[in-house]
């Protein structure tokens, strides 16, 4: 029977981090604004796409840069939430500077939308790494979806908010104006939104989430330090084989759903033809579903672990993303196989991209949860901070391929669609390769080098 979680309190305050910065991916990153450049701020909705997916990649590889030597520098001098103050403000100030971007300017707005982006992922990290300080190993999945679930709920109110006072409204409130004769004001003034959130609903995780004091009279021999001891910590990394291979096929599938999350409102309206409206509109869906998603797979995360529920998770995005895929020629292939009438109506192109995009909404949550669940289990304790920076540099180190190649291949064959196909190899190759690592061992492993035991790192897995 698994255990009650006691400190309710810490992990509702750790929880509110994420209930603050999910209407960051919600609203700018896939529904909201990065559909507003490709089809308004950019010059076409091809060259917009190819643009937005170059911004994403400099993020990854920015971020993939920072996050390990950050985190052993948090580890060592205990900056863990000063830096994750430090890039939430670097967050908030970017996208509010996103407001004041008009139509035509694409460079201001990939700038600020960079910034606003290594922001987010940076707090991020430094959010992840207290997930080990409280929970434990029978409760860690429940945790971790805890917190995935509270941020889509907090993503889903603040979509719902923009939504009713500021997109679909004829008059939005605070006086901002709707239409081309305000370059859009109401759209830029959801960045507003976005910004005020992430700032007054971060508040209860820096006040109440608990850290050691950091030691700043020491942070340049911290510094020094620190990059030794990162060159040490990668020779060492040799002993966690089950966190490598881990993090091997994490950096694979997670390029799948930064490429979804980057393009998936994108794809919608410029494939299917979704208006402003039904691209909110299936925000909203997708929230609900991945909330509830992350919350009863992090039930099945604590009984069956991390790595058997990833796996399913990939398996049921592999099926959204093939129906995405066919979302467009299924009724007319249809209709010519078995004729038109035999046809029904509710068989459309945005009927069953809306089916994938509610299966993206379940299983993309409790993907990422139990992938911060399953690097928990594997985290010694003294290195929480620096592997949860490789955790980050997992899921960023490539993830510029993903939206690289997106935009390369849409321009090339003049369609989304085909840039949204390399998502499905994306997912089945980090099935391929999460089937190699052993839970179990992992943990086992973590447990003992932290210890200073010896541990028989060739042992097979299962």
């Amino acid at each position: 029977m698994a255990r009650k979680i006691k400190n309710r309190g810490e992990v509702l305050a750790w929880s509110m981090y994420d209930f603050a910065n999910q209407p960051f991916t919600n609203i700018v990153v896939t529904f909201i604004y990065g559909t507003f450049f490709t089809t308004i701020v950019a010059s076409d909705e091809i060259s917009g796409t190819q643009q937005w997916s170059h911004a994403v990649s400099v993020t990854a590889i920015i971020v993939a840069l920072l996050s390990p030597i950050m985190g052993a520098l948090a580890d060592r001098g205990g900056y863990r939430k000063t830096f994750m103050f430090v890039f939430t403000w670097l967050t908030v100030v970017a996208t509010t500077a996103l407001y004041f971007v008009m139509p035509g300017e694409i460079f201001r707005a990939l700038f600020w939308f960079v910034i606003a982006n290594v922001g987010f992922e940076m707090g991020a990290v430094f959010c992840n790494a207290y997930l080990p300080d409280i929970s434990h190993s029978k409760n860690i999945g429940r945790i971790s979806g805890y917190g995935w679930s509270l941020g889509y709920v907090g993503g889903l109110i603040a979509l719902a908010l923009a939504m009713v006072l500021l997109v679909q409204t004829d008059t939005p409130v605070f006086g901002f104006e709707k239409g081309e004769a305000s370059a859009y004001e109401n759209i830029r003034a959801t960045n507003l939104l976005v910004a005020v959130w992430f700032a007054l609903f971060s508040i209860p995780t820096f006040l109440f989430l608990r850290d050691r004091k950091p030691d700043k009279k020491a942070l340049l021999k911290n510094v020094k330090h620190t990059l030794k001891d990162f060159r040490q910590t990668v020779k060492e990394l040799r002993a966690y084989p089950q966190i490598m291979k881990f993090l091997l096929a994490r950096l694979v599938y997670n390029d799948g759903l930064v490429t979804i999350f980057a393009f998936g409102g994108i794809y919608a309206a410029g494939t299917l033809n979704f208006t402003f409206d039904e691209i909110m509109l299936m925000g909203i869906v997708l929230n609900v579903t991945a909330g509830l998603g992350s919350f009863l797979m992090g039930f099945l995360d604590d009984w069956v672990g991390g790595r058997m529920t990833i796996k399913v998770t990939l398996v049921g995005l592999m099926i959204a993303i093939v129906l995405a895929i066919a979302a467009p020629d299924l009724r007319p292939s249809l209709q010519y196989v078995l004729g038109g009438d035999a046809v029904p109506d509710f068989i459309t192109g945005k009927n069953i991209f809306w089916i994938a995009a509610v299966l993206i909404g379940i299983f993309s949550g409790p993907n990422q949860a139990a992938s911060r669940s399953l690097m928990g289990r594997f985290t010694p304790e003294e290195k929480k901070n620096e592997f949860f920076g490789f955790f980050a540099f997992s899921g960023k180190a490539t993830a510029f391929v993903g939206p690289f190649l997106f935009g390369v291949l849409t321009v090339l064959f003049e369609s989304q669609r085909a840039g949204i196909f390399v998502i499905f190899f994306f997912f089945l190759i980090g099935f391929i390769l999460l089937h190699k690592v052993n839970e179990n061992l992992g943990m086992e492993q973590g447990r003992s080098v932290c210890e200073g035991q010896k541990v028989e790192v060739n042992k097979p897995s299962s």
